[in-house]
């Protein structure tokens, strides 16, 4: 059977999260250069082959000071690992335009398996006659299961950085 491969359209697309700052306030976060891609049998794409890798240097949250601190070895240690990947295990179906999406996340040179929650969008004909596939993705992790532990105690209880990150990603890929 033959496959089709998928690009990412990086000008459609955002790896996006989220942690709580002081335990109530919420910080977004995204990933600016990243590569992704998709290889399926079909356009049903059950158990497709997933790709993604970002740069860990790439990491914004509109705060020059707050990026500068997560690319340090308190965080994400960037010169040491400079990369984040993703390789999917499973994609499967759940309900139409609902699928699970299982897969190993390596990130701080640690990789352990994710579980994550798919919608797909569907395809679709841009105005130039490409064919355009959408996926979103959430989730959430635990920063402490990759060794990114640092933090600092609150002076009236609880901790500046959450441990849970909610990962949001809207995926939009181009038929090759």
């Amino acid at each position: 059977m033959s496959t089709t491969k998928w690009v990412i359209d990086p000008t459609h697309s955002e790896i996006g999260f989220k942690v709580k700052h002081m335990m109530f306030t919420t910080i977004s976060g995204k990933f600016s250069k990243f590569d992704a891609m998709i290889e399926s049998e079909d356009n049903d794409f059950e158990n497709a082959k997933i790709e993604f890798t970002g740069a860990i240097d790439s990491i914004t949250t509109g705060n020059a000071d707050r990026d500068t601190h997560l690319l340090s070895p308190d965080f994400f240690d960037a010169a040491q690992f400079p990369e984040i990947k993703f390789s999917a295990t499973s994609f499967t179906k759940i309900n139409e335009g609902e699928y699970e999406l299982v897969g190993d996340l390596t990130l701080h040179g640690v990789t352990k398996s994710v579980k994550l929650a798919a919608e797909y969008g569907g395809l679709m004909k841009d105005p130039w006659g490409n064919t355009k596939m959408a996926l979103s993705l959430e989730g959430k992790i635990n920063r402490k299961d990759w060794g990114l532990n640092w933090n600092s105690a609150l002076e009236t209880g609880g901790v500046l950085v959450s441990e849970e990150v909610r990962l949001n990603i809207e995926l939009q890929f181009l038929q090759q």
